[in-house]
């Protein structure tokens, strides 16, 4: 008769509809339990019924819990744990009643409900209270970390994942210094120490990749890692443990690994890649998901579906779901104010992206907003607004050093020069950040990139260089099904037609467009920081190739080919 140790892992056995309390599945063993024992303070106790119950019933439903759990049945398997709690108390076998306890706790505080979170962790304290150390009391500080990282002590939420590692380690549970690993690593990330995060991180996950931790913690540990990766902006890392879970997942067919956030942010990802229609399918199981469970998660899911929406044209279906995003958001993101730009409506955009980029502080976020603020206040003309936001991306980019936050803070900057005027540097970033894209495999990014190069090379009067960045652009769009954006580069190829016909230098344009604003030839010697003698001279010769004789035809002709 094989005894089960408390500190045995519950894993799901290949092919198997049955949980085996071992530390590492073994495809020799089948799903037949003939007998079962189990060994608690050094006595055996048999499968004889104690107290209406029997060891062998209490495991059986803390294993159909964990198995429903691990399929994706969480309301089911959350019950069955309950009762398998309860089974435990009444045969008085306390550290795995303490430990049922411990996962009811622990799954309530990640789903967000602090209420039955606090009852449950507060039971499985008050039960081990008079045991003697043990595993079990290792997971309860785990919770106790987690508060910590939330109420932004890292320093403390540090020491309370280390203590839970130790004691993992030193009753040789892997799950426990696994899930304290990744702790560690969260708690260092938020106090800025990313380098040695990630190293915990990698840790914890090469556990996972290896198979030396149950399906229930490897799902939870790669959902952390995947949300880390998205907070400091490391997709390559996310690509990377991605791929390695995938595979891990393909021995393990019944097992639901992905939840939480880290299904959105595998949504996001494929979005990024340009895998939009399998990110929508992805969004949408998410919000179906959490929104029907009543999760915090669907506000995220919500935002990251009205966000595809929105890059199809889908506008009407965008709007919907960012107002379903905004019951559930705490912290406001720019894809509303991004929609009204899209819509049009300038004003609206740049009212509201300046609300958000006060409320917004946290470094990750603010690097989305300060992205989309550029976009948005240089569309109504605001380059001093635009130029400080750029600034501010870039410092954070220099804090992450990711490639993601740096190809956004490069075309930032980029779009900055070319409203300024310096094109040749604004060409160099725009080009920096085209190549960061592609390295990540982003095509919608790239594209977009490649408008902007586009806009630089006409004023540069390289047409053949902006045709070229336009067809390359033009496919991408086509592809993704991009539809706003192929509007917005047929009304871009129709302005560059129209200067293919002018005959004015890029200097010559520029001096028309101050002339049109007003301003006098002294002003616009001021502005460029020329003589008088020479925007005279220039004025001359827009006159002489327009053909024209007042500075109110030269407006006209401004106006005429959208030059302003």
């Amino acid at each position: 008769m094989r005894r089960l140790h408390g500190n045995d892992k519950l894993v799901v056995m290949k092919n198997s509809a049955t949980i085996r309390n071992r530390a590492v599945p073994d495809p020799a063993l089948d799903s037949k339990v003939h007998a079962l024992s189990l060994q608690s303070g050094g006595q055996t106790i048999e499968s004889s019924r104690v107290g209406g119950s029997t060891p062998m019933d209490a495991f059986q439903m803390a294993e159909s819990a964990q198995l429903s759990l691990l399929v994706g049945k969480e309301e089911e398997g959350l019950g069955l744990l309950a009762r398998a709690h309860q089974s435990f108390l009444s045969i008085g076998e306390i550290k795995p009643a303490a430990r049922c306890a411990f996962w009811l706790g622990f799954m309530a505080l990640l789903a967000g409900d602090g209420a039955q979170a606090s009852g449950w962790l507060s039971r499985a304290e008050r039960l081990l209270q008079d045991e003697a150390d043990c595993v079990e009391k290792g997971y309860l500080f785990l919770p106790v970390g987690y508060r910590l990282v939330h109420e932004r002590d890292g320093a403390k939420a540090f020491e309370a994942f280390g203590r839970a590692r130790n004691i993992g380690e030193q009753f040789k549970d892997r799950d426990l210094v696994t899930l304290a690993l990744q702790g560690q690593g969260r708690a260092l990330i938020r106090q800025g120490e990313i380098a040695r995060g990630v190293a915990l991180l990698d840790e914890a996950m090469v556990g996972v990749t290896a198979g030396e931790v149950s399906p229930l913690t490897a799902g939870g540990v790669y959902c952390s890692v995947l949300d880390a990766c998205g907070e400091i902006f490391d997709l390559r890392r996310a690509q990377e443990w991605t791929s390695a879970l995938e595979r891990w997942c393909a021995s393990q067919p019944e097992v639901v690994p992905y939840r939480g956030q880290c299904l959105v942010r595998r949504a996001e990802i494929l979005q990024l890649h340009g895998a939009w229609e399998e990110a929508i399918l992805q969004a949408r199981e998410a919000c179906e998901r959490f929104s029907q469970s009543h999760k915090p998660e669907a506000g995220a899911a919500f935002y990251r579906l009205a966000e595809l929406h929105r890059v199809r044209g889908e506008y009407t279906a965008a709007e919907t779901a960012y107002r379903e995003a905004g019951r559930w958001l705490r912290t406001p993101l720019p894809g509303i104010a991004l929609l009204r730009l899209a819509q049009g409506q300038n004003a609206a955009a740049s009212s509201s992206i300046r609300r958000i980029a006060e409320e917004v502080r946290e470094p990750g976020s603010r690097a989305r907003v300060l992205e989309s603020y550029v976009e948005i206040v240089l569309a109504i003309g605001d380059v001093a607004g635009a130029r400080a936001a750029a600034d501010e991306l870039h410092d954070i980019a220099n804090r992450f050093d990711a490639p993601w936050v740096t190809a956004m803070s490069t075309r930032a900057r980029g779009a900055v020069l070319l409203a300024e005027g310096d094109l040749k540097r604004a060409l160099a970033e725009l080009r920096r950040s085209w190549v960061l894209w592609c390295e990540l495999d982003a095509p919608y990014e790239a594209a977009r990139t490649r408008v902007l190069i586009a806009s630089v090379c006409r004023k540069l009067e390289d047409c053949d260089a902006a045709e070229l960045e336009l067809e390359m652009a033009h496919e991408v769009f086509l592809r993704l099904g991009a539809t706003p954006d192929l509007a917005r580069l047929k009304e871009f190829s129709s302005k560059t037609k129209h200067s293919d016909t002018n005959p004015l230098t890029a200097r010559e344009i520029q001096i028309l467009k101050l002339v049109a604003t007003g301003r006098t030839n002294r002003g616009i010697a001021t502005k460029l920081g020329i003589s008088e003698k020479t925007v005279a001279r220039h004025i001359s010769n827009i006159f002489n190739k327009l053909s024209i004789s007042s500075r109110a035809a030269a407006t006209a002709f401004a106006y005429q080919h959208q030059l302003v």
